[in-house]
């Protein structure tokens, strides 16, 4: 377990019940797991039940399962999992993503046409002339009961000879638990596809 997890990295723990995910730092390491020192009261967290871990190393996003073998109050001890993958160098996966929906800013509404998505950003095709600089609200549908609302600010926009522009940009969170509900969808879909 040393050799994966170190002390002082930020851990996001997501149970069975997405609504309870959590973030924390790690703060001791054995051969046995590790102490979890998280952000918020462990709710809906039980002993040995497994949860989803992501934990953000230089060798890329490592995702495994475990559970807590002990909790006292913000405190939890993670047992070390049987096993583990890293998901990519890259800090978020970016899957296939299509989906028409809209942007809208200040009572304007721009169609867009989405290509793929991470927890970071958005990759989308639109033939509306959208402005670099704005900030543009957007409501990512995940199922038929999760939707994901935040903010998207453009990096790059790239015009084709079709006259329809390409857009690369970044995710801004009003609430962690968006980024997370995002991170978990990729991870998953990530896995689907690796596995047709």
């Amino acid at each position: 377990m040393r050799e994966l997890v170190e002390k002082d990295q930020h851990v996001i723990m997501i149970p069975a019940d997405f609504k309870n995910a959590n973030k924390g730092i790690i703060t001791e390491v054995s051969p046995e797991g590790f102490t979890l020192q998280l952000d918020y009261e462990p709710a809906g967290v039980l002993k040995h039940t497994y949860c989803e871990f992501y934990v953000e190393t230089t060798n890329g996003t490592l995702f495994f399962e475990s559970f807590p073998k002990n909790i006292e109050n913000n405190t939890v001890f993670i047992a070390s999992p049987a096993k583990h993958k890293f998901l990519q160098r890259r800090q978020f996966r970016r899957v296939k993503y299509v989906y028409d929906l809209d942007l809208t800013k200040d009572n304007e509404l721009y169609k867009i046409t989405t290509l793929d998505i991470s927890a970071g950003g958005i990759k989308f095709k639109t033939k509306e002339n959208i402005n670099i600089e704005g900030l543009y609200d957007i409501t990512l549908p995940l199922s038929e009961n999760i939707n994901v609302s935040c903010k998207y600010s453009p990096i790059r926009i790239e015009k084709g000879n079709d006259g329809i522009y390409t857009h690369s940009g970044r995710f801004v969170y009003d609430d962690n638990r968006n980024k997370m509900e995002l991170i978990q969808y990729c991870t998953k879909r990530s896995i689907e596809i690796k596995n047709k």
